[in-house]
């Protein structure tokens, strides 16, 4: 699969990307569970405090879950909704099935949901990144994500650090501007 391809599947909407699924591309499933694997990991984990091992079960339940009952899904656009509420039913059912009673009071507390509305923004950022340029993407991941220093950028990149503040100011104006006109 060529970069080009990755690329162009990576910078459709949830619904092309669903539509592209149920035509059977292959490529469009891989960037389904590449979107959302994180997502639904983190909802096991920080939502309902599983295990590593339990977290993985649901992950692999999930996307069977998804990857069989994609038709049944009636808004293309609201595939993250979604997916968040297989992943919740089946976090139920996996700590229902080990016999871990679960208090209403437990499940999502208020930790919990802030864990989610920051999974959520997450995902809403990365999104929006991806309509960015590949060079803003690169320099903002390397600064936010790998926490990377202006010099460690700079040498990498080969320009000079005093550039580097100024690219991500204008890559996260640029970053705003995506998330503003995605709503």
């Amino acid at each position: 699969m060529s970069d080009h391809q990755v690329t162009r599947y990576a910078a459709l909407s949830d619904a092309e990307l669903v539509g592209r699924c149920r035509d059977g591309v292959a490529e469009a499933w891989n960037e389904l569970v590449e979107r959302y694997s994180r997502y639904v990991y983190a909802i096991a984990v920080r939502g309902f405090r599983m295990s590593d091992d339990d977290a993985e079960d649901v992950f692999q339940d999930v996307f069977t879950r998804i990857y069989t009952r994609l038709d049944s899904l009636r808004d293309d656009s609201a595939l993250r909704p979604w997916i968040a509420q297989l992943t919740r039913r089946r976090c139920l059912d996996a700590l229902a099935s080990k016999g871990r009673e679960i208090p209403a009071d437990d499940v999502l507390t208020d930790e919990g949901t802030a864990d989610l509305t920051d999974v959520e923004e997450a995902l809403t950022v990365r999104e929006a990144m991806s309509g960015l340029p590949e060079a803003c993407q690169d320099i903002l991941d390397r600064f936010f994500t790998q926490d990377q220093s202006y010099k460690t950028i700079a040498d990498e990149l080969d320009i000079p650090s005093g550039t580097i503040a100024s690219r991500i100011a204008r890559c996260l104006k640029r970053l705003r501007n995506e998330l503003e006109a995605g709503g």
